[in-house]
């Protein structure tokens, strides 16, 4: 059964631009986030207070949390991989956190440069703080449906992480199919996997389009009542660990399937392409979103609605 209601959790401004190779200037990252709070957006992840040596993109991740209109009622979380990210992210006033591991050994050593449970052991009291401190920490889970260095995953060992994210307190497990290979019948075994381990509700999907199945396994994902969905505006991302892979699937495209399906997720999607249009000049490039490409090319005025209340 499809739910009435979806959260969806921008991830454009850090997941997104943090693979670009040329700086975005940080006044665009405060533009492109004051132009999402904008449309209805309940949760936009602003930033990471990683090593600027690994992620040099998200060096202004203060500056960015300093400058943005925080709007009530929105969520803009910050990933940290350790204590001294956690240090800069209170420091910001964040009021949430991710932190990250993977379903892949090989992929773990190679993205974070240790083993999963070496990353979970240094999770532990960066969660254990962030909690105590009043802040909500989430957890995501890379390669979920494959590995660019081990190909498939095994629903079981996802399962397993997500688990162990949980037990550490994360309220909500995010599922990466980092290099997008998932198709929706692989998809659904996973989530099946997982969600004997781990409450349904506290489940994410975060899909890239590599082989432009996102929006269909999002659909599976619906169907088994997973109820938040992880996008970028203008289908922004990529990931260097993995050769061909595309960005995430576009919050364009998300929108566009959930009014389709009469799917509340309070999104305007005029407004959405503001922003599509904003950050796409900015980077010099169209959006890869179709849904945002087709609606652009409209009359002003014909973009199909001004909301999904």
């Amino acid at each position: 059964m499809l739910p009435a209601r979806v959260r969806i959790v921008e991830v454009g401004p850090r997941d997104g631009l943090q693979n670009e190779t040329a700086v975005v200037p940080l006044e665009a990252k405060v533009g492109l986030i004051d132009r999402l709070s904008a449309t209805g957006l309940a949760v936009i992840e602003a930033g990471a207070f990683v090593s600027p040596k690994w992620v040099p993109q998200m060096a202004d991740s203060a500056g960015v949390m300093a400058r943005i209109a925080r709007a009530p009622g929105i969520s803009y979380p910050v990933l940290v991989p350790n204590e001294t990210g956690l240090d800069a992210a209170l420091a910001a006033g964040a009021t949430e956190i991710a932190v990250f591991g993977a379903a892949s050994e090989s992929f773990s050593r190679r993205n974070i440069n240790c083993s999963i449970a070496e990353s979970l052991a240094r999770f532990a009291p960066v969660v254990a703080r962030a909690r105590a401190e009043g802040l909500k920490v989430r957890g995501y889970v890379s390669c979920v449906l494959g590995c660019p260095y081990e190909g498939e995953v095994p629903p079981e060992k996802v399962a397993e992480v997500s688990g162990s994210l949980s037990d550490l307190g994360c309220y909500e497990i995010s599922l990466g199919d980092t290099i997008g290979v998932g198709t929706p019948g692989k998809a659904v075994a996973m989530i099946e996997a997982v969600a004997a381990r781990v409450p349904r509700e506290s489940l994410a999907v975060h899909f890239h389009d590599t082989y432009g199945m996102a929006v269909a396994n999002i659909h599976a994902a619906l169907e088994r009542g997973v109820a938040v969905v992880d996008s970028a505006v203008a289908g922004l991302g990529g990931c260097p660990y993995a050769k061909g892979a595309t960005g995430n699937v576009a919050t364009e495209d998300v929108v566009y399937l959930l009014d389709g399906l009469g799917i509340a997720s309070g999104v305007a999607m005029d407004r959405l392409l503001d922003a599509t249009r904003f950050i796409s000049g900015v980077l010099g490039r169209p959006p890869v979103s179709r849904v945002a490409r087709a609606l652009l090319a409209r009359a002003p005025g014909e973009t199909g609605g001004d909301s999904n209340a």
